[in-house]
């Protein structure tokens, strides 16, 4: 089981998400931890995480069958599974 940030699967709920992320997670960062650049990363990295198809088959690739995928609050997060006997 994998819990990641994801991708969202509309594009405007993506539009509105990334301007969110980009313009109030990295500022809040700054007035609550002092931490703008970590925060600023955050966002980044979660941006460059592939896309739940994507990450599907390189968990497949990594030899682990019956793998699949939930997206949950429209994508924002998605839950990987797979197993490996």
């Amino acid at each position: 089981m994998c819990l990641e940030f994801s991708h969202l699967t509309n594009e405007t709920m993506q539009w509105l998400y990334d301007q969110y992320s980009f313009q109030v997670i990295p500022p809040m960062g700054q007035l609550l931890a002092g931490q703008w650049q970590a925060y600023q990363y955050l966002v980044e990295s979660i941006r460059r995480f592939p896309k739940q198809e994507q990450f599907k088959q390189m968990i497949e690739q990594a030899g682990f069958d019956q793998v699949s995928y939930e997206n949950l609050t429209f994508g924002v997060v998605s839950i990987h599974s797979g197993f490996k006997l």
